[in-house]
């Protein structure tokens, strides 16, 4: 609700049941878009690459600036790969 009142649509790609139970509702089915998925895809993959940093999974900084910094290194590394 708090992305839709913000006009942010969903990329998630609905199942064929959900779409057809939808519309026998009467709702419009949600617009797919692949581009955006796409995107949402790589955006996901870079996050799951950095939750294996143990460190960033966990959180075990206290400041906020510390664990930025190590984000900040963890992208590196893996820019650097």
């Amino acid at each position: 609700m708090y992305l839709h009142c913000r006009g942010i649509g969903h990329t998630i790609p609905e199942r064929a049941d959900q779409m057809a139970g939808r519309a026998r509702r009467g709702h419009r089915s949600c617009a797919f878009d692949p581009v955006r998925y796409r995107r949402r895809n790589v955006v996901e993959r870079c996050f799951n690459r950095l939750k294996h940093f143990k460190g960033i999974a966990t959180r075990y900084d206290k400041l906020a600036a510390h664990y930025r910094s190590a984000v900040t290194i963890a992208c590196l590394l893996l820019w650097l790969r």
